[in-house]
């Protein structure tokens, strides 16, 4: 790391969402993020929400954009690939999220050709999202 670069930190990675209550709901009730802040941008006609597990000060966030007019779910493209949790325990996780109606694509269970236990789930817009079990 050079002197430049020594005090960067990655703040947050933003996601278009089309429902904002309904991803603040699984972000925070289902996943047990906080809703760190949310404010309407009435002239640009969008609202940004951040969700976490601690303040933007010290962790990386989740910046949730909802676009006013956007009538059409975005399309995925195939760059993207997922944001990734630590979880305790994916396989209780995974059956508490699906008691909620959460889809869990992929099952908890260890990854093809290692030993740590993955899971993955989708978000209301069908943003993938790991769970990686760590003790």
């Amino acid at each position: 790391m050079n002197e430049m670069t020594s005090n960067f930190r990655l703040l947050h990675t933003m996601i278009r969402v089309m429902d904002m209550d309904r991803s603040i709901d699984f972000y925070t009730r289902i996943l047990g993020m906080k809703l760190l802040r949310r404010q309407d941008y009435e002239m640009g006609r969008f609202t940004l929400s951040f969700v976490g597990y601690g303040d933007e000060e010290s962790d990386t966030v989740i910046e949730l954009t909802h676009n006013w007019d956007q009538i059409e779910p975005y399309d995925m493209g195939n760059a993207f690939g997922h944001l990734a949790i630590a979880v305790p325990d994916a396989y209780a996780v995974c059956k508490a999220l699906e008691k909620e109606g959460v889809s869990v694509p992929r099952p908890a269970g260890p990854m093809k050709g290692g030993q740590r236990v993955i899971a993955f789930i989708d978000d209301p817009d069908g943003y993938k999202i790991e769970l990686v079990q760590r003790d």
